[in-house]
């Protein structure tokens, strides 16, 4: 009796062992596992969303996916969403759900093993499924011409925008559609197709818009045909710019040393700018060590240069907005600064303050010969009329009016004879 006891307890550590063999996998494996998650949404009311779960291992781990998928199943919850499709393959399921409100639903999904309901899940996830009463889509705005700047066009060029609806389901394919358009500079059109063309004359930022109408007749059991109607409202905001399509440069060519020289650039293009100039003694492409950047935010800029040294220049300016580029140049000769009266003045000056000193010690000296016209005042006087007769004389009558006066009168050929009264 004993023996068939211990038989009996024997094969059922057998069965048990057998039961959890399966099991032990899951185990281990718990909480090294993630639920990869995608779906289609958002999503108009009627229409299908597409949730798929895939096992995949976690980072920075390298434990490997299990062998036998049969050995899982995925679990989900997903009301108040109505399932229309289940499938499940290679450790991946999909499901199809129909929402029939708006709003946000929260779905679900974990995987366990097949016949262990509390063993702990090898991984678990959710989302967010939204679900809107109005139709679902992208206002999609597109110009042949490459632009740096997001959200950018450029002027009086061709821009296609285009209204992408976003139904995979094909829950709108008998569905008539109008479209309401809004180029936000006054304009308006309606037309029954998703793509229209348009050219912006002026730059600026716009916002464009669109009014989606989709209507399609559905047979109802208890009201007969009836027509619904779906509607959306999408816009998109663009930045149109002009292309910088060259620049103007007013300024002197001709300059002296050490004045200064203001010159004004004009862009035919639209702002902010980015400028750069450099100054060099041939007219060349700058390069970027020789640039001077500034930031240019209105259609024109003052440059002033004080020039130093007396050659040949040459301005090279550069520059580029958001479309497109240009360059120009502005030659500069520069002369020496022009010698003017009033240099030699002061040295003038000096010169005869001393030789009216001499002249003045010469005549005390001289006392006895007043008379006669000293060698000295007549050096003055050639001196002033040499150095100082161009800041003085005004016309040449008065330069031979001063010479007539300084020259005195000959001195008598013979002196008169002395005669004594006895």
């Amino acid at each position: 009796m004993a023996k068939a006891t211990d038989a009996w307890s024997h094969l059922g550590l057998v069965f048990c062992l057998a039961f959890l063999l399966p099991l032990g996998p899951a185990r281990v494996a718990a909480g090294l596992y993630n639920l990869s998650l995608t779906t289609d949404a958002p999503a108009t009311m009627g229409t299908e969303v597409t949730i798929s779960a895939s096992l995949v291992v976690k980072d920075n781990s390298s434990l490997p996916l299990p062998v036998d998928t049969h050995l899982y199943r995925f679990h989900w919850i997903h009301t108040p969403l109505t399932l229309t499709a289940k499938t499940e393959k290679n450790l991946t399921s999909t499901i199809r759900v129909v929402g029939s409100a708006p709003g946000d639903f929260a779905v679900s999904v974990w995987v366990t093993a097949v016949d262990c309901w509390m063993c702990k899940p090898l991984a678990r996830s959710s989302l967010v499924v939204p679900i809107k009463e109005s139709l679902v889509g992208n206002l999609v705005i597109t110009q042949n011409t490459s632009v740096t700047w997001p959200n950018a066009y450029i002027t009086k060029r061709s821009l296609r925008l285009a209204f992408l609806l976003h139904d995979p389901s094909d829950f709108f394919k008998s569905a008539t559609f109008f479209y309401r358009w809004d180029f936000g500079d006054g304009t308006l059109s309606i037309t029954d197709n998703p793509v229209v063309y348009y050219n912006y004359s002026s730059a600026g930022t716009f916002t464009a818009k669109v009014r989606v109408v989709a209507e399609w007749e559905q047979i109802k059991p208890d009201a007969g045909k009836g027509i619904l109607q779906r509607t959306g409202d999408f816009s998109a905001s663009l930045r149109l710019r002009e292309m910088l399509q060259g620049m103007q440069v007013l300024g002197p060519t001709l300059m002296q040393t050490f004045q200064k020289l203001t010159m004004t650039m004009n862009f035919f293009g639209s702002p902010p700018l980015h400028v750069c100039w450099g100054l060099k003694p041939e007219c060349l492409p700058l390069e970027d060590r020789e640039c001077h950047p500034v930031l240019v935010t209105q259609t024109s800029f003052n440059l002033t240069h004080i020039f130093q040294d007396p050659g040949d220049y040459c301005f090279t300016f550069r520059a580029e907005n958001a479309i497109s580029k240009t360059h120009q140049y502005h030659r500069v000769q520069v002369w020496p600064s022009s010698f003017q009266p009033f240099v030699f003045a002061f040295p003038c000056a000096t010169l005869i303050t001393v030789l009216l000193v001499f002249t003045m010690y010469m005549t005390v000296r001289n006392a006895t010969n007043q008379k006669d016209e000293s060698p000295e005042a007549t050096g003055l006087k050639c001196c002033c009329q040499v150095c100082c007769g161009s800041l003085f004389l005004d016309s040449p009558s008065e330069y031979l009016e001063i010479v007539r006066e300084n020259h005195g009168l000959l001195p008598p050929l013979y002196k008169p004879v002395k005669t004594y009264n006895v």
